[in-house]
């Protein structure tokens, strides 16, 4: 049994189990055990932290986003009432512009028409007075008819005018 190499490497193994147990090895090794263990249990208590914060931020940006969308949905709608709003003023204003260009150019024509009116009128007037006054002195003479020719001319000039 002596002569065994199994034998000798089971004693050097009891004599080294004894010196780390005299020594302490076996608390240190506990005592880094724990430490480690309380690490490890930091870190996983850390990371659950994280976790949780991390979706309560997502939450939050979900939140933000949803009004961001929800304000920029409102802000399109605005824009589109203006946007009508605008048109339909636009249209009004321009009708009205057209109506009151329409309206000063009736009213320019009118103007031109009474104008050409009194211009033909005065034409006619001063030649039916030359006429009348070229056939009177042609025939009617002396101091007659030039009461005549003046009392005629003034007549007619008066109703024509």
């Amino acid at each position: 049994m002596f002569a065994q190499p199994e034998f000798w490497v089971a004693v050097g193994f009891v004599i080294l189990m004894g010196v780390f147990a005299y020594l302490g090895v076996h608390r240190t090794v506990l005592t880094a055990l724990d430490h480690r263990s309380e690490r490890i249990k930091a870190d996983l208590d850390e990371a659950l932290r994280l976790k949780q914060e991390a979706a309560s931020l997502l939450a939050d940006y979900k939140a933000r986003h949803a009004s961001a969308e929800r304000e920029a949905q409102e802000i399109i709608a605005g824009a589109k009432v203006d946007a009508e709003r605008i048109a339909a003023e636009a249209k009004a204003k321009m009708e009205d512009f057209v109506a009151r260009r329409t309206k000063t150019a009736e009213s320019k024509i009118a103007l031109a028409e009474a104008q050409a009116l009194a211009d033909v009128r005065a034409a006619a007037a001063n030649a039916a007075v030359t006429a009348a006054s070229t056939i009177l002195s042609q025939t009617v003479k002396g101091q007659v008819a030039d009461d005549l020719l003046a009392k005629g001319i003034t007549e007619v000039r008066a109703k024509l005018n």
